[in-house]
């Protein structure tokens, strides 16, 4: 009689370890808590809603939608995936950094982007430290973190509008005055193009910086003296 043969058959399970630090990184440093004072700048949007050209909920989302597309966010979005590739090189982030400082047309926008870049790279010496220019523009200062932290940089880009975006709904808000309904409708309203300006810039280099929101470059000018402000731009 032949002897009876048992087949055993074992499964092989393989477990994958993602780090999550880098995410993590990313929630903290661009949480509103972070201490960047971005709750203290309106980005020429309290001119706007006094002028009128902001004043509910349509017009606040077509304003905050065409700087992402033709304004600060998209150019925001270029200068910090040069600065996440540049991170390392410290020749190449000053340029970097050189040139995003040169891209605003206001006294009150430079000192907000700067402000905010001062202010992040000193928060960064809890997590070691960061090691970019002197004066370096806020989405400078975030990408090159997000390069030496690992954090990938199209999340870091969608992030980084995301906050953009919620930080001038914020000050909406309190400026013209919505609902806290309204202004979360807004943001959910945006997101569509948060992801697009992500992914239209993923190619995108030093050559393609520009803009041509105008509106909301006179916003800025005009901010410096307006008569009754609340915020710092």
């Amino acid at each position: 009689m032949p002897a009876a043969i048992s087949i055993i058959t074992t499964t092989m399970k393989t477990t994958t370890i993602t780090d999550r630090t880098p995410l993590l990184n990313l929630l903290a440093w661009l949480s509103p808590a972070f201490p960047v004072g971005g709750f203290a700048y309106s980005h020429g949007l309290e001119w706007a809603v006094e002028a009128g050209d902001v004043r509910d909920g349509p017009s606040l989302r077509e304003w905050v939608s065409d700087l992402l597309r033709s304004g600060s966010g998209r150019t925001d979005a270029v200068l910090l995936r040069a600065a996440h590739r540049a991170c390392g090189n410290a020749g190449r982030l000053a340029e970097v950094a050189e040139i995003g400082t040169a891209t605003v047309v206001a006294r009150e926008r430079r000192d907000e982007m700067l402000n905010q870049g001062r202010a992040f790279v000193l928060a960064m010496a809890a997590w070691g430290g960061l090691d970019v220019p002197e004066d370096s523009p806020y989405a400078v200062a975030v990408g090159a973190a997000c390069g030496y932290r690992r954090v990938p940089e199209d999340d870091a880009v969608l992030a980084f509008l995301q906050a953009f975006s919620a930080n001038l709904i914020s000050a909406a808000v309190r400026l013209v005055p919505l609902g806290q309904s309204v202004g979360l409708r807004v943001l959910a309203e945006l997101e569509p193009t948060v992801i697009a300006i992500a992914e239209e810039t993923r190619d995108a280099t030093m050559d393609d910086l520009g803009g041509c929101a105008f509106r909301s470059d006179l916003a800025s000018m005009r901010h410096e003296t307006q008569y009754t402000r609340l915020f710092r731009s």
